[in-house]
């Protein structure tokens, strides 16, 4: 059966911008970041991907999303939940076999009490807030969690396998925060092994920083957004990045209209002679930007075309002047622009936003259909020490 519409999934790319990231490593372990659906392409299908092209590691955002993977067969593999909240079931994150990043000492406590829960010691990574204002403590609170998470390890609590932090502005190159906070991050790391942490890990870098700032990478690079092809720094370049996802949908409807056509809500459109008008069967119920209304492009009968008039819940409607296209006719909505489609960088320039939001708010109305075997790893089943 066709489908209408779907975003497709190059499973070999994701396979290939790991083995491309773990180049720029240096000879560190990399997680590949599999929150949020992977970013729109699929939580499990993209784990497995990642992990084929030589990922170690796997992160998550969420609680729900490490416990999916388990129950998904996705074992034996590191796998880190970088944003934990007081009240969560932590007992079942540590009989899971999941890592769980503390960045207060009530979630220490919290993370140490569920450990006894589940009859095993959990594994903590201590999260140091280096100038980001965000997760994780500052310079001042860092000794007492520190001090904490020490006890509850002499209590066999937990282990404290990781110390982590989170750049601000790695994206941003130059600038200055980035200095300070891979800085502050070694000495807030040389304190906790001065006080007797023995972390396994030690993480800071992100996509931008793994491919652009050797100094950050340390034992483990966390990276997003590249392992789905886009460059997390377009100033610079792709870097040999493939995206992963193409978002296609067929023509619901080609006529003719005439001149002096208002078109879709509010007339925001209006059709300056007679032409050829294509109904695309997604909308912002999908993820296409309601604000990508008259601004952009998609690939339809080999030519660039212009979203005419708003886009609405489930369509939107581009001009196709004279062009000939029919109905079930495919038209590309964003790729990795080789046949000349919009790349979804593309769609986040003219939206003035970034392309992380743009596949990652593709909805689940739009089925991920996946292509493409990426090369088989062992890695699933290898376990660290």
């Amino acid at each position: 059966m066709r489908i209408p519409a779907q975003a497709r999934i190059d499973l070999e790319a994701i396979g290939a911008n790991i083995a491309l990231l773990r180049e720029h490593a240096g000879g560190a372990e990399v997680m590949a970041m599999v929150k949020a659906e992977a970013y729109g392409h699929g939580l499990v299908p993209a784990a497995r991907a990642a992990l084929a092209g030589g990922a170690t590691w796997l992160g998550v955002a969420k609680l729900d999303e490490a416990l999916r993977l388990r129950d998904e067969g996705v074992t034996g593999v590191r796998t880190l939940v970088c944003l934990c909240v007081p009240g969560e079931p932590f007992e079942q994150a540590v009989a899971a076999d999941v890592d769980l990043a503390a960045g207060s000492v009530r979630l220490v406590r919290e993370i140490a009490e569920a450990a006894v829960r589940a009859g095993r010691p959990a594994r903590v990574h201590l999260k140091a807030d280096t100038g980001m204002s965000r997760g994780g403590v500052g310079p001042d609170d860092w000794p007492a969690l520190v001090d904490a998470a020490l006890a509850a390890e002499a209590a066999g609590r937990l282990r404290v396998v990781g110390l982590m932090s989170h750049l601000a502005c790695a994206d941003e190159v130059g600038h200055p925060s980035i200095a300070r906070q891979v800085a502050l991050f070694r000495e807030m790391v040389e304190h906790a092994e001065k006080a007797g942490v023995r972390p396994e890990v030690r993480h800071l870098a992100n996509s931008a920083a793994t491919l652009t700032l050797p100094e950050a990478r340390f034992d483990l690079v966390r990276p997003g957004i590249a392992t789905y092809g886009l460059t997390p720094v377009p100033q610079l370049g792709g870097f040999g990045l493939r995206p992963a996802m193409t978002l296609v949908a067929d023509a619901a409807l080609v006529k003719r209209v005439p001149a002096g056509s208002g078109v879709s809500y509010g007339h925001t459109y209006v059709t300056e002679r007679e032409t050829t008008l294509a109904v695309v069967p997604v909308g912002y119920g999908d993820g296409v930007p309601r604000h990508g209304s008259n601004v952009l492009e998609v690939l339809a009968g080999g030519r660039r075309r212009r979203i005419a008039g708003r886009v609405c819940m489930d369509q939107f409607v581009i001009d196709l002047g004279d062009d000939e296209l029919a109905a079930g006719d495919e038209i590309i909505l964003f790729g990795p622009g080789d046949r000349g489609e919009p790349t979804a960088q593309e769609w986040a320039d003219a939206l003035g936003t970034i392309s992380y939001e743009i596949v990652t708010r593709i909805g689940s109305r739009v089925p991920r259909v996946y292509a493409g075997r990426p090369a088989t790893r062992p890695h699933e089943g290898v376990r660290h020490g």
